[in-house]
């Protein structure tokens, strides 16, 4: 009779995520894994497959981590949606240009393996599209309640926030202060009002 597991699945993959975003997929080992997430290599064999496949599902999950932070910001009641983008970029330059590895898994995918992994690169873009949703439904909110023009693209503005703001991470994890993080973001939000 197999022993039960002592362990969550998704604490697990949490761990793995915060040591991969850290040392990349390459520069992460299945040793470095198994002291992340306290479990014995034969343990993350057994329950996800290997490093590849907890990859996988780490990258999901910092996807959806992501998106879900984003939706939440961009969602609380007590500011306009041109309000809320305005402090989801601020707030942004903050993150960005703390210490530490790129905020999100997704990014530092993208850029280390996409160009010659289909399948990360496939998992990664709809990250992108994800997050670019959520920007678009913020965007065209603000066009109705009549705070941004609306012969303005909000799918092509949503597209470019996504752009900017993965910047804005890579810019970060690199040393960029967060004057400069600001400036940039505030340079971007300065689209929505310009046209008014």
């Amino acid at each position: 009779m197999p022993r039960p597991r002592k362990f969550e699945e998704d604490d697990v993959i949490e761990l793995a995520a915060r040591a991969f975003a850290a040392g990349g997929y390459g520069g992460t080992t299945m040793e470095d894994l198994s002291r992340a997430t306290g479990l014995g290599k034969q343990s993350i064999y057994n329950t996800f497959g290997g490093k590849r496949e907890l990859f996988l599902r780490a990258l999901a999950a910092s996807a959806s981590a992501h998106v879900q932070r984003l939706t939440e910001q961009l969602a609380a009641r007590d500011a306009s949606p041109l309000e809320l983008i305005g402090a989801h970029l601020d707030a942004l330059a903050v993150t960005f240009s703390s210490e530490g590895p790129l905020d999100s898994l997704f990014t530092k995918a993208t850029v280390e393996l996409a160009d010659h992994d289909p399948e990360i690169a496939e998992a990664a873009l709809q990250a992108y599209r994800r997050l670019e949703d959520e920007y678009a439904t913020c965007i065209q909110q603000a066009q109705a309640s009549g705070h941004v023009a609306t012969d303005l693209d909000a799918r092509a503005l949503a597209t470019y926030y996504v752009a900017v703001t993965r910047g804005m991470e890579v810019l970060g994890s690199a040393g960029v202060s967060h004057d400069v993080l600001q400036g940039i973001g505030r340079a971007a939000f300065s689209l929505l009002t310009s046209s008014k």
